[in-house]
Order: structure tokens, then C-alpha cells, then sequence
């Protein structure tokens, strides 16, 4: 076989480079610096080197997260060293008793040491090798002496580094971490494995363990899976690090993903403190299953010092367990609700069970068509997960509990509010009320009418909404603005402060500009971004509700779905109707950042970098898309300049690479002024 030609060897080397660098930046650092489309041509590029020379392809060739041939089976793997369990303890007593089996042993000195405290990913445990900085091996927990050979599959996770960043790693390493399915992927599988008539995975961590034993690595490549790595050791047992803290810095260092909010604690009252916050604040907004922390002895040479309890447990580490986030219950009924743009949502009634430190009666279910495939009756035991965004979710039913008592559900055909036949877009899984003046429709829609991304209206919160629905006082948003404080006072617990400060905030509202006043609105398919692109393009309402299907879909953004769904609630006479009403409650039309087809920047594609002088990030966004152009986040041959502030980094290298013009915060303004100035003398 021919030798592949010294360029074609460096170049080869080149993209390997800058994809596993972009890799990083992306997945580990979540600072992408490489747009999608040139991340795909320089890999294709490398997939098509390779193809053509086989000898380039290397082991760390992110080329190979693709996936590999399929296998027939898993080879055993032994772990350089032996891979422990952890002791667990359930509350601060146990924390305390911890502690005091350290003292023990080793006195008052783990009070000098502390301790670290590190989230415990619920996933599924794999061990890295390591030669010369680059991934050999993968293998699973196994046994703790010997796990099965998963390194195919493990090189298609994007946050695992092929080969390891910087300097500093001995020749021989294995990297110990946990492979884990954010929730946001987890819903994503199932919904496919649904729509394949598939059964659903229970919680991500079965996902998790289930991906890494696919025979076949290219279904693994196409599953969200993510790494935190926690823990590293060379071949005689030792860390490359004096503590626990620094080694998990030096994994960083690596490019290795580790797990956000760690600490250095002092004391086992201050480890106690994390894991309340950790498990009852912090818990709700992570994006992935935890279920605790785990508290070790930051000094690694007090680590060797105490050893390991019955050859399997360190007396230095113990997990701090949480309460479990899935239960099981009795689904009593599936009820429906209305949403703001007429959306049915069935939801959960449940017999009220603990999950995740919450009591929950209320749970999710997505729509009639997960709940068919699920096989979900009314009267099922149920696995009920509080994850994430903190949102209760039926994952499926426990069908070995069912006794015959069981019912059926089907979505209605008419509307459970206001009784009209309910409407379903061809394939859209979604049904929905399409009567604009629906009472369900009418509450949802005011709440997020008065939201914080609508028209902000402080103190009209969802409770006091519905006392104005029920009082008669309001129909739709318009009668919002004919409220008077005597109405207001007429109702529980309003007074008279309150009653003024509501009516005072309801006027002020009238002056949000177009764009949230058009996402206040409701409009199906329109979120904040697609309101702020549409306001900043026509920049009133009268141009916006004369605009065709064509001219909508044509706003860099906006599909073809949203244009026509815009079109159509502006047809509507109901719609129509409302806008006449909020005209006349003098309600602002116009959009102050609107961008100007006539500007100096028209066309033109910017780039921002670096620290301006006085201009933040978004405002220097609005001066650029108010006189015309478009402001996008990496460098191409397409760019027309860049923006450079101070620690400008590889953008600005990225231009002068490429010959893109650079220019300073001034050069903006007086480009933006410029065209200012001759629009203002020719108007």
C-alpha cells in the first residue's frame, strides 16, 4: 500500500485538530467558535482523506464517532485498578457517623484536609484508558475487577475526549466517569421509540446503560449520550494529583467534561449544608438525573492512608443520598386543558405520592398519541419522574398491577370548555380548539398575555386572573384595560394600594413595543424570537397584518408554518376584532429596533467579538440590525466585517485568516450615523 503524501498527512492532522478542538469548544465548553456548516466540510473532508488512505485514520480521528463496524459481542476488560462502591448515607446523622470512622483513624487531620463535593450523575459508570494522551480503551464497571469492552460505542459521545488536551497526563491513564442522557434527549428517544412502536425506556440512567450496550455503535452515534469524568489513576494506584479538587481541574484542563457545582467544604456541617441546597434547589434546574453527592476526602495521600473498607468501599468517600425522583401511583382520571393558543394538553390526576422531595397530584402526559402508545387507562399504576424543569411526567404504566378495573382514554372531539369540534393538522400530533374566544383559550392567553416575555404586566398573576374572569369584569386581553380600581377593590383580598398599583401597571403596559405586544398575543407557532424577528422586519402592526403568506416566510427565520399561521390568525374576523379593540385602548403598534431595508447595512452579515468600549453585546446587536444587517456568530468568507473589542481571541484570527475587514465600536457608529444622517436629509 502506497504511503499517503506528507501534505496529505499534516492536513489530515490539521482537521483532526480543529474538529476535536470544536468538539470541545461545543460539548465541554458550550463556546462554540466553529459554525455548523464548516464543522461538517472539514469533516467531510477528513472522512474523505481517509476513505482514499487508510492510514490516516487514527485512533483519536473524531471520524470515528460515527460509529464502528457491529459487533458480535463484548470482550472482558480488566481495569488497571480495581473500580470501588460507595457506602451510602441517607441524611447528616450518617453524614456525622462518616466522619467520625475518619477520626478514627486518622484523627483531627481530615478537619485540616475537608473535603470535596462532587454531584452524583445518575448514568452508567465506564472506565477510559488512556496511552500517550489518547482514548484506547472503554470498558463498563463490570464487576469492579472486570467490565466488557465498550470502546466503539464510547468514541461515538461527543464530550469524550479522543485525545486528551495540553500536557501533563502520565503515559498510561484510566479515567473513571459517568455516561449519562440529559432529560431533553431522554424525551427525544422516547417519542421516536414511540412513533417506532417501540417500548420506552423507564429513566435516563436505563437509557444511558442500554445505549452503551448496543452491539451495533452506530446506534449509539445517533443518541445524545454526554460524560463527567470524576476520578483518574495511573497503573499503581496512584492519582496524577495531590487532591481531589486539583485532579478534577486537571481533568478539565484535559478537555475531560466534569460536573458542575463541586465545592470545597471545611467541615461536615458545611457538606451537609451543600447537599440540602444541592437536592432542593439546585436539583430542579439541572439538565440530567443526579440522585446525590458524593463527599470525599480532599487529600489524596489521607485518601491512601485511610484504604478501603472489605476490599470494595473507600473510607474516604461516601455517597450523600437523595429521596428517589420516581414513584409509582394510581392514575385516577386524565383530564384536559385548554391551552392559550386552543392547544388540548391532557395531564395526570394522581393519587398525591412523594417524588423527588415534592408532593405530586398532577403530572404530565404530551399528548393523546403518547398516551395511546403507552397504553395508559384511566386506574393504572403508574411511574410518575419529577425531573428537570421540576414538571411531573407519566413515564408508563405498571401493567402487572392491572385488575381488569382499568379504562380506556381517548382524546374528546369537542373542546371540554366551550364545546367546539376540536381540529387537527395533518400530521401535527397536537389537536386543538380553533374558537379564539374559547374560556379556557381566554385564561391561558391572558396569563401570557400579562407574562414577563409579553407585556410584563407587574402583579396580574393567574389568580387574580381568573377572580376578573369570574366577576365578569373581562372577556379577552382587551378588556384588561378598562379595568378601574373600584371594580378591583370590589374583589378578595385586593385593596386599595394594590388595587391602584395593578391599574397603574396595566396602562404602563400599553407602551411594550410590537414585538412583545405580537408574542403577548398567542399567535400558534410564534415564541419571543419569532415575534422579535417579524416586529423588527415590518416595524408596525399595520404593515405586519398586511403582509401575504409569501412575504412572511421570506424573514430570515421564519418558515413557511409560521408565515401561514400568522396569516391566518390576522384573517381571522375575531382577531381582527381584538386589534381594533387594543388600537382604540391606545396600545403601542410600533417597533423601535425595527430594521431599515433602506439602511447603510443592508445586506451585510457582521461579526461580533471581544469587549466593546460601551457597547454591550445586544445593544451593539440592535445598532447593527436597525441600520440593516445581520449579526451572526462565527467568521466566513461571507462575513462583511467584524466587530473587534478587547481579548478578541480566534474570531478576529479567524478574519485575518480569511481577509474579512476588521473594524473598531467607533467605525460601527459612524457607519450606523452615516447612513442615519443621509436617510434623515433625504426624508
Amino acid at each position: 500500500m502506497t504511503e499517503p503524501a506528507a501534505s496529505l498527512v499534516a492536513r489530515a492532522a490539521e482537521l483532526r485538530a480543529q474538529l476535536a478542538r470544536a468538539q470541545y469548544e461545543y460539548y465541554v465548553l458550550d463556546q462554540p467558535m466553529l459554525d455548523d456548516l464548516e464543522y461538517d466540510l472539514r469533516f467531510r473532508e477528513l472522512q474523505a482523506l481517509e476513505a482514499e488512505h487508510p492510514a490516516l485514520r487514527t485512533d483519536d480521528s473524531p471520524t470515528l464517532r460515527v460509529g464502528a463496524a457491529v459487533q458480535s459481542a463484548f470482550a472482558s476488560h480488566r481495569h488497571l485498578v480495581r473500580m470501588l462502591s460507595l457506602d451510602n448515607a441517607f441524611d447528616q446523622g450518617e453524614l456525622d457517623a462518616f466522619e467520625q470512622s475518619i477520626e478514627r483513624v486518622v484523627g483531627d487531620a481530615v478537619h485540616r484536609a475537608g473535603y470535596t463535593v462532587e454531584l452524583k450523575i445518575d448514568g452508567a459508570a465506564v472506565a477510559l484508558t488512556y496511552r500517550d494522551g489518547v482514548l484506547v480503551t472503554a470498558a463498563t464497571r463490570g464487576d469492579g475487577t472486570e467490565g466488557e469492552d465498550i470502546t466503539a460505542n464510547v468514541r461515538t459521545i461527543r464530550g469524550v475526549p479522543l485525545r486528551l488536551l495540553g500536557e501533563g497526563h502520565p503515559p498510561l491513564l484510566e479515567i473513571r466517569g459517568e455516561v449519562y442522557l440529559p432529560y431533553a434527549g431522554f424525551e427525544r428517544m422516547n417519542e421516536a421509540r414511540v412513533a417506532a412502536g417501540e417500548p420506552v425506556y423507564v429513566n435516563p440512567r436505563n437509557a444511558a446503560a442500554g445505549s452503551m450496550r448496543q452491539l451495533d455503535p452506530s446506534v449509539t452515534a445517533q443518541r445524545p449520550l454526554r460524560f463527567f469524568g470524576y476520578a483518574a489513576v495511573r497503573p499503581d494506584g496512584t492519582a496524577p494529583a495531590r487532591t481531589q479538587w486539583e485532579l478534577l481541574d486537571r481533568l478539565a484542563s484535559w478537555g475531560v467534561p466534569v460536573a458542575p457545582h463541586r465545592a470545597q467544604c471545611r467541615t461536615i456541617a458545611e457538606v451537609g449544608a451543600w447537599a440540602q441546597r444541592v437536592e432542593h434547589q439546585v436539583r430542579a434546574e439541572l439538565g440530567f438525573a443526579i440522585d446525590g453527592g458524593v463527599v470525599k476526602v480532599n487529600d489524596i495521600a489521607l485518601q491512601d492512608e485511610l484504604g478501603v473498607r472489605n476490599d470494595r468501599t473507600p473510607r474516604w468517600a461516601v455517597a450523600r443520598k437523595f429521596a428517589p425522583d420516581m414513584a409509582v401511583t394510581r392514575l385516577l382520571r386524565i383530564d384536559v386543558n385548554v391551552g392559550r393558543t386552543g392547544v388540548l394538553t391532557p395531564f395526570a390526576v394522581l393519587d398525591p405520592v412523594d417524588v423527588g422531595g415534592a408532593r405530586v397530584t398532577f403530572a404530565s402526559l404530551h399528548n393523546a398519541d403518547q398516551i395511546a402508545a403507552k397504553d395508559l387507562r384511566e386506574g393504572d399504576y403508574v411511574q410518575v419522574v419529577r425531573a428537570g424543569d421540576v414538571i411531573p411526567y407519566v413515564v408508563g404504566p405498571v401493567p402487572e398491577r392491572r385488575d381488569g378495573s382499568e379504562r380506556p382514554w381517548s382524546l374528546p372531539t369537542h373542546c371540554p370548555r366551550c364545546g367546539t369540534a376540536v381540529v387537527r393538522d395533518g400530521e401535527d400530533v397536537a389537536s386543538y380548539c380553533p374558537n379564539v374566544a374559547c374560556p379556557g383559550r381566554q385564561l391561558e392567553g391572558m396569563v401570557h398575555f400579562a407574562g414577563k416575555d409579553a407585556l410584563d404586566i407587574d402583579g396580574l398573576s393567574y389568580a387574580r386572573i381568573q377572580q376578573l374572569l369570574e366577576a365578569g369584569y373581562v372577556r379577552d386581553v382587551s378588556d384588561l384595560f378598562t379595568v378601574t380600581v373600584e371594580q378591583l377593590i370590589a374583589l378578595e383580598r385586593f385593596g386599595q394600594k394594590s388595587a391602584e398599583n395593578l391599574v397603574v401597571a396595566i396602562a404602563a403596559a400599553k407602551q411594550q413595543p410590537l414585538s412583545r405586544l405580537l408574542f403577548g398575543l398567542g399567535i400558534r407557532h410564534v415564541g419571543a424570537q419569532a415575534a422579535q424577528l417579524l416586529a423588527r422586519h415590518f416595524g408596525s402592526l399595520d404593515a405586519l397584518q398586511a403582509a401575504t403568506v409569501e412575504q412572511l416566510a421570506a424573514v430570515r427565520g421564519i418558515g413557511e408554518i409560521i408565515a401561514e399561521s400568522v396569516a391566518g390568525w390576522f384573517a381571522d374576523p375575531a382577531a381582527q376584532a381584538l386589534l381594533t379593540r387594543l388600537r382604540a385602548h391606545g396600545l403601542r403598534t410600533d417597533e423601535p429596533n425595527a430594521v431599515r431595508s433602506d439602511g447603510p447595512l443592508t445586506g451585510a452579515t457582521v461579526v461580533l467579538t471581544g469587549t466593546l468600549p460601551t457597547l454591550s453585546r445586544g445593544d451593539a446587536t440592535a445598532l447593527v440590525e436597525q441600520a440593516g444587517g445581520r449579526v451572526t456568530s462565527s467568521v466566513s468568507k461571507k462575513t462583511t466585517f467584524l466587530v473587534a473589542g478587547e481579548e478578541a481571541g480566534s474570531k478576529l484570527d479567524k478574519a485575518r485568516e480569511l481577509g474579512v475587514e476588521v473594524i473598531d465600536e467607533d467605525e460601527l457608529r459612524r457607519r450606523c450615523a452615516a447612513g442615519i444622517d443621509r436617510h434623515t436629509e433625504g426624508a
